[in-house]
């Protein structure tokens, strides 16, 4: 029997370095021995990628919340019957570039719609699939809003739809972040993003290692 992989999740404000651990982790998990599957949300299959074009471009005000709501569920339910499900069932590593707590913190907290119905409706869609562990960037949001908006516009990448955002809403997503990794710290490690790239990264993998000795211990 091929035994079960992981699948874990990277978070955190925009500009937080998400992309940049993602890769690094990848690498030291292939060094490592393990057969690893990176990918992202929105996006991670072709119909992701063409909702994230959608969501993440053009002007905030081009979509209702309870339809991005549904557009990134949508999303989400490709991602996990295509890439996510299937990656863990033949025990490979999934590291992803965001996921639902994404959506807790930016519909949720960000938009303010109801956590309630997000859940719910995770729990309806995805039958509750969460991530065996979440690393959370935490950084402030005012710098993560500068290096973010930069990286975008020095690349002339057309996804700073949630970046056009005012500081407060970012804010309130740092603490949906932090309150989510409150509420299950087992499954969740905190990493301080207000470092130089080579420390967060380090960090965050050392953060993985680790669990994934805990996981080793208990079988």
């Amino acid at each position: 029997m091929t035994p079960r992989g992981a699948f874990i999740a990277v978070e955190g404000v925009d500009g937080s370095g998400k992309s940049g651990v993602v890769r690094a982790l990848v690498a030291a998990l292939q060094a490592a021995g393990h057969d690893v599957v990176a990918t992202r949300e929105p996006g991670g299959t072709p119909q992701g990628e063409a909702l994230r074009g959608l969501l993440l471009a053009g002007d905030d005000a081009a979509w209702e919340p309870r339809a991005e709501l549904l557009l990134m569920t949508a999303a989400r339910v490709q991602h996990a019957a295509h890439v996510i499900r299937p990656g863990v069932a033949a025990g490979r590593i999934v590291v992803s570039d965001r996921y639902a707590g994404s959506t807790l913190a930016y519909q949720g907290a960000g938009r303010g719609m109801d956590e309630a119905l997000i859940r719910g409706l995770h729990a309806t869609m995805l039958d509750d699939l969460w991530p065996d562990l979440t690393v959370v960037l935490d950084l402030d949001p005012a710098i993560g809003l500068t290096r973010s908006r930069k990286r975008l516009s020095d690349e002339a990448i057309d996804e700073g739809r949630f970046e056009s955002l005012a500081l407060p809403f970012h804010q309130r997503i740092r603490a949906s972040f932090l309150a989510q990794a409150a509420t299950a710290p087992d499954r969740h490690a905190i990493i301080d993003a207000d470092d130089t790239p080579e420390a967060v990264r380090e960090t965050a993998w050392h953060a993985v290692r680790d669990f994934l000795a805990r996981g080793a211990a208990r079988t």
